[in-house]
This record gives C-alpha cells, sequence and structure tokens, in this order.
C-alpha cells in the first residue's frame, strides 16, 4: 500500500509540474495578445490522489451449502475487512458555465490491496480466503456550484455525479487447512460494467495566478458485480448478492485554470 501512496505521489507531482510548466509557457506566449478582460479560458484541469475507505456493501453475502463434495458455510465479508482502505486516483476537468458554476468529467481509478480473511467453514476445518486486488476504472460525469466565501479567496462547493466503472475480475484462492484442501484462482466475479454516483464537498485555495490546491471529501457508490455460474446447484448462489460498495474517498490535488 505505501508503494501505491508514493507511486500515486510521484504521478501527481510529475503531472503537476509538466501541466504548470505547460500553462506558464502558454501565458507568456499568449500575454502580449491578450486583451480581454477576462483573461482566462473557460476550461479547467484537475489531478488529484486519496484514500479511498470502504464503508458499506459485501464482497460476499452469507450461504450455506456445498463445495467440493462438502458442507459449507459462508460468512458475509464486509468490503472494509477484505480490502480496508485503498488508494483513489482522479484525473479530468471542467467547462465554467457561470462563475460560481460548471459541469464536470473526470476518470477515477480505485485500487486497494485484499487481505486474507476467514470465509466460514467447510466441512470439518475453517475455510479462508484470499482475494484478487480490487481494481475500479471509470468515468464521472457531473455538475458542481461554488460558493465563495466572504473576505476571502477560498471557494467552497459542493457536487454530484453520475458514471460507468470498469471493475476488474475478482478471484479467490480457498484454503481448509485441516480438509488439506486448497482451491487456487477461484472465479468469483467477473469483469463487470458497474454504475456509480457520488457527493462531494471540497474547498479551493489559490496557490498561484492560475492554480489552486484542491481538498475534497464524500461519498461514492458502485454498483453490484458481475456474478459467475459456477456455483448454481451448489446453495450457495447468494453468496455473489448484494455486491455494491460504498467508499469514502479523501482527496488533495491540485486545479490548473487556462
Amino acid at each position: 500500500m505505501t508503494g501505491r501512496i508514493f507511486t500515486g505521489c510521484r504521478f501527481l507531482l510529475a503531472a503537476t509540474i509538466a501541466v504548470g510548466s505547460f500553462t506558464s509557457t502558454a501565458q507568456a506566449q499568449s500575454a502580449p495578445a491578450q486583451t480581454q478582460s477576462s483573461g482566462e479560458s473557460k476550461f479547467v484541469l484537475d489531478l488529484g490522489v486519496g484514500l479511498d475507505k470502504s464503508i458499506n456493501g459485501n464482497v460476499n453475502s452469507g450461504a450455506i451449502g456445498r463445495l467440493n463434495g462438502q458442507a459449507a458455510a459462508i460468512l458475509p465479508q464486509p468490503y472494509g475487512d477484505v480490502y480496508g482502505t485503498g488508494l483513489t486516483f482522479k484525473f479530468g476537468g471542467g467547462y465554467v458555465l457561470k462563475p460560481d458554476s460548471e459541469i464536470r468529467a473526470v476518470f477515477t481509478l480505485q485500487s486497494a490491496d485484499a487481505n486474507l480473511v476467514r470465509l466460514g467453514d467447510l466441512g470439518p476445518s475453517s475455510l479462508y480466503g484470499q482475494y484478487s486486488d480490487y481494481v475500479s476504472f471509470g468515468l464521472d460525469l457531473g455538475f458542481r456550484k461554488y460558493v465563495p466565501l466572504s473576505n476571502t479567496k477560498f471557494r467552497v462547493y459542493g457536487e454530484g455525479t453520475l458514471g460507468l466503472a470498469f471493475i476488474d475480475e475478482i478471484n479467490v484462492v480457498l484454503s481448509a487447512p485441516q480438509s488439506n484442501l486448497i482451491l487456487d484462482e477461484t472465479d468469483f466475479y467477473d469483469r463487470t460494467a458497474a454504475f456509480t454516483w457520488g457527493i462531494n464537498f471540497g474547498m479551493l485555495f489559490p496557490v498561484a495566478k492560475k492554480i489552486d490546491l484542491n481538498a475534497q471529501l464524500g461519498l461514492r457508490h458502485v454498483s453490484g458485480l458481475s456474478e459467475v455460474d459456477q456455483l448454481v446447484g451448489t446453495g450457495l448462489e447468494a453468496i455473489n448478492d448484494d455486491s455494491g460498495r460504498l467508499t469514502f474517498p479523501i482527496v488533495i490535488g491540485v486545479r490548473f485554470r487556462f
């Protein structure tokens, strides 16, 4: 996890320097010709990285049935127990409709490492599962409304988003030590196209003429995963039900005004 945070921060820093240099160069080249009062384009660019805490939803539901010829009891596994706090990366921009509002399009990457968890029981043995990592990449479209604060250049905002996310397939390695059984790379969920919605609140802090620091928190929901058919007839089909996920992303980023 630390390596991913370091990599994400390096990516954000490099992108910030590159875009900032491009913005400064473009301003310098166009400065003599600029005579408009606004002096700014209506397009903005945002980059961000942060933590993505799971607060609701189960990777799998509970069920009782048979697995590999033995009685199995599967316990519900919340996303928070399996994946804990992951990372979120954002890259996108907006178009300013009015000084206090804009429409937005943002690419969002969610990534989280999986923990080894106790799934339940298989015959006389405890059953353990090691899930593959959770990776989701999607496009969120939304509307943002700004509220300027009196006697300060800071601006607070609220926004709502709707979108589509593509989630990598999720596999799980099952182990029942007392039964001397290992089921390797069991297909648990297929690659999924899921609907998303989000509500975010944040604040912009000016740090340069056309660059703002952005601090944001909110809620993001990703709908259920695509179940597989290998559990049909085992009594365990219900473990793929209700696999939607709600997270609490906290993002720090930069915003460029052109």
